[in-house]
């Protein structure tokens, strides 16, 4: 499986951490930036992640900002996109088995390195459910 991953300026720093964790669980992996602390517009990286899951060149997506917020309005602007802000373990397993989030969307600067770690592990090994779940995402237009 390849996971993408992205991340502002104010998420860098963990996403690099977790890039050699979701190395060691054994996916492959895309980083769609940023590549430093220097400031950018998490949009930019938003964008770019969420292109690469909706033509399925990767199959999940991991996204940090400051709160996760701004990633996320951005991510779930597209048509696609089901991304889920996780800030605990719990979270990060029911946004998959729920609502089959296709990106998981972390609060860099209000969880810890070994939290995040937790919260990207649980959302990468929890499946979706379907059955009535899937009725319910079958709800959500792809536009408006």
């Amino acid at each position: 499986m390849k996971v993408g991953i992205a991340s502002d300026h104010a998420g860098f720093e963990l996403k690099e951490k977790l890039k050699a964790a979701i190395a060691e669980l054994g996916y492959m992996l895309v980083d769609f930036g940023t590549n430093s602390e220097a400031s950018v517009d998490y949009p930019d990286y938003a964008h770019a992640l969420a292109k690469s899951v909706d033509n399925q060149d990767v199959n999940l997506g991991i996204a940090l900002c400051g709160t996760g917020n701004g990633m996320a309005m951005a991510l779930n602007k597209h048509q696609h996109i089901r991304a889920g802000l996780a800030w605990e373990v719990e979270v990060a397993s029911l946004i998959r088995r729920h609502n089959n989030a296709n990106v998981c969307v972390l609060p860099a600067r209000f969880v810890s390195e070994e939290e995040a770690k937790n919260i990207v592990k649980a959302y990468l090994t929890t499946n979706f459910e379907g059955g009535r779940h899937q009725s319910r995402i079958d709800k959500i237009p792809v536009s408006c």
